[in-house]
């Protein structure tokens, strides 16, 4: 057999060939290792939890913010005594300083010098105010609401229920301080007059609540100007009004948004007003209690046009027979939540039982004791 002599430089050769070669290094676990196909995988797991718990303390740290800001937006002295001086030392606060709701339901201890220092030292507190109840603070007149009102322009919710003092006056400086009221409650203030009426009407065509129960000086024109300008009201109590009569309600229909509707003791609404106010379609609670000039020609048109009510009182009228109901219950039968004709003596079968065969979604059957 033929044998190759190598020579010196042959070897040299060999050796330059060699050295050109790409140098690979060894792999760090060996190609056929059970875990060099899940290394990969395994980091981007821990990427994705490290990623999402950084996500979830961020969101935690921000909703800890929002708890913690939201705590200082409201102010509820409801009830309390020294209610005055403690408004005064909580707006003081810079904490208070975007104050959105304050109650003083029923506070004691608080008058219009109170409001007085709180229009002079806390001013700016108050800007951002959307709410205020001052229900049953019978110490404040016309005075502290000019007062207060003029702190808050951008006002949109004011209650002043149960307020003796409170007069034309006051509704003149809170229409004129507070441009954006969608919400109103004048419950119980006796001496507003078709005067206050005016002013709500030509000041706030979007109101959209309104509470007049017992302001007895109140007349037909002064509603009727409320129903023509304040055509978005979705809620108007009148009750214990006895004083509005049918020519009233004979522009109601205006109110196409209306859902709630309070006419407890409209002793002077017949039928003919009760017409009117079954155009109002999208009716949803309906109260005639006391309304003793109702028959079932009333009740009927409210039937037939109002299908959609879940809540109605029809309680000590005797007017009305089991021919309301029936009608009722053609097109109200699976709205009907609460329905209530204790003193009907006209209706015979006014039993739960009864009832229940007529609108079967019933829950509660008596709203008046």
């Amino acid at each position: 057999m033929e044998q190759r002599n190598c020579t010196k430089s042959d070897e040299n050769s060999e050796h330059k060939a060699c050295s050109k070669r790409p140098h690979l290094s060894p792999p760090s676990q060996p190609l056929d290792s059970p875990h060099s196909h899940f290394l990969p995988f395994s980091l981007a797991c821990t990427f994705l939890i490290s990623k999402f718990l950084l996500s979830l303390l961020k969101f935690l740290l921000l909703l800890k913010i929002s708890l913690f800001l939201l705590l200082f937006q409201s102010i509820d002295l409801r009830e309390m005594n020294n209610a005055g001086d403690r408004l005064i030392a909580a707006l003081s606060l810079p904490r208070y300083q975007h104050v959105k709701q304050i109650s003083l339901e029923f506070a004691q201890d608080i008058d219009d010098d109170h409001l007085e220092v709180i229009k002079s030292k806390c001013l700016g507190s108050l800007q951002d105010l959307e709410s205020l109840n001052l229900n049953g603070c019978q110490k404040i007149s016309d005075k502290g609401i000019e007062a207060i009102t003029s702190c808050c322009l951008k006002l949109k919710v004011f209650s002043i229920y149960w307020n003796v003092r409170a007069a034309d006056e006051g509704v003149k400086h809170l229409v004129k301080n507070c441009k954006y009221i969608v919400d109103l409650n004048f419950s119980g203030c006796k001496h507003l007059s078709d005067k206050s009426l005016q002013l709500v009407a030509d000041n706030y065509p979007e109101l959209e609540s309104l509470n007049l129960t017992r302001c007895v000086k109140m007349t037909d024109s002064g509603l009727q100007q409320v129903f023509v300008k304040c055509s978005f009201l979705q809620s108007l109590n009148l009750y214990a009004l006895s004083s509005f009569t049918d020519e009233a309600y004979k522009k109601i229909s205006v109110l196409s948004h209306l859902k709630f509707l309070d006419l407890c003791g409209a002793q002077n609404l017949s039928d003919d007003g009760l017409s009117c106010i079954a155009k109002c379609k999208k009716l949803v609670s309906l109260n005639l209690t006391w309304c003793v000039r109702v028959t079932d020609v009333g009740v009927i048109d409210i039937a037939e046009s109002c299908t959609s009510l879940e809540f109605l009182s029809l309680f000590g009228i005797v007017g009305v027979t089991d021919k309301c109901l029936e009608a009722l219950s053609k097109s109200c039968a699976n709205t009907m939540t609460t329905l209530d004709v204790n003193g009907c003596i006209g209706i015979k079968r006014r039993s739960r039982d009864d009832l229940l065969k007529l609108f079967p979604y019933l829950r509660c059957f008596k709203v008046h004791s």
